[in-house]
């Protein structure tokens, strides 16, 4: 029977602080908590219906039941399994590659399609301001899909971090050059804004080269593409080249 001791702290860990405070967040799903297996994540707990773990993980098992999977889900159709997982240690900083650099991503829906999509284009890392939302919101950790385990998130001081970089740094602008004519190095930091507000003044005081996805429709009433959407197109062409 699932306690209440363990529904207290799953249901903590919504919250940016508690997750802090244990270092643990959580992973819904049967394909999402398979890939966290598979990887280098260190299992805590796992909740399931059904025991589809191999012996590896039995010490970890807690068989429960539906009524009790909605207890502790932050989906609103649980599926199968929920787990908690240890978060890791930071790792490196290893800027010698393509990366991208997020300034005050607010949606976690965002973040986490920006995730997949570096985990498609090949990206390992990813460097956020301080404010951008937390990777281990449950909400952002759904959205990867497992991305999270093979992209590595950074939350450092975006400014400090690009005032000491000596590369490329591309900045995204509605006024920037058309990306599809600009020179791209397969080398560099790609800086995509906040949703509302686009790149912050600070730091768009330290972009070398504007670059733009040029609009080939009628935009009267588009003021701009979804930050998600943009990162996509752009990403692509980096990696077309």
């Amino acid at each position: 029977m699932l306690s209440k001791n363990n529904i207290k702290l799953i249901k903590s860990l919504e919250h940016k602080k508690f997750r802090i405070q244990h270092q643990l967040f959580v992973v819904e799903g049967l394909k999402s908590v398979h890939e966290f297996l598979k990887s280098d994540f260190q299992v805590e707990k796992i909740f399931t219906l059904t025991n589809n773990f191999t012996n590896n993980f039995e010490d970890k098992i807690e068989i429960i039941n539906e009524d009790e999977l909605k207890k502790i889900s932050f989906l609103k159709a649980p599926n199968q399994v929920l787990a908690i997982f240890k978060i890791p240690s930071i790792k490196k900083i290893d800027s010698n590659n393509l990366v991208v650099a997020l300034d005050t991503i607010n949606d976690p829906g965002n973040l986490g399609t920006i995730i997949r999509l570096c985990d498609w284009f090949g990206l390992e890392q990813i460097i956020c301001s301080k404010d951008t939302v937390d990777c281990y919101n449950p909400k952002v950790v759904q959205s990867t899909m497992g991305s999270l385990t093979r992209v590595q998130l950074f939350y450092t001081d975006l400014k400090e971090f690009i005032s000491s970089y000596d590369g490329h740094v591309y900045g995204t602008f509605m006024e920037g050059n058309n990306i599809y004519e600009s020179e791209l190095s397969k080398k560099g930091v790609i800086v995509m804004g906040n949703e509302a507000n686009g790149i912050s003044p600070e730091i768009e005081k330290l972009i070398t080269q504007k670059i733009a996805i040029p609009a080939f429709g009628k935009q009267h009433d588009t003021e701009s593409l979804n930050v998600a959407t943009a990162t996509a197109i752009i990403l692509s062409e980096f990696k077309r080249r």
